[in-house]
């Protein structure tokens, strides 16, 4: 069953258009860390491969995926290890 945080998550990062897309729970890891919950979903891995980051730095891409977060960044997600690619780059 997907969390439903990776589902928002996933929803959201549509806008990008990933050709490539995988997010993983790493809450687990974290476990009695600031920001962890007993249920997961608090700390991501997210590795996005789109069009969109062509000619981008990498803040630019990171900035992209925090965009296209908004609030889950806020309220749902304490942590985020982004991996941000052009097509030709994955």
């Amino acid at each position: 069953m997907t969390h439903p945080v990776e589902q928002a998550m996933r929803e959201r990062l549509a806008v990008l258009r990933p050709v490539a897309l995988d997010l993983r729970d790493e809450s687990a890891q974290h476990a009695g860390h600031a920001g962890s919950r007993p249920s997961g979903g608090s700390h991501w891995q997210v590795r996005i491969v789109s069009e969109a980051f062509r000619g981008a730095s990498a803040v630019a891409r990171h900035r992209m995926v925090y965009e296209a977060l908004g609030d889950l960044m806020k309220r749902d997600i304490h942590a985020l290890r982004i991996e941000a690619f052009a097509p030709e780059q994955s």
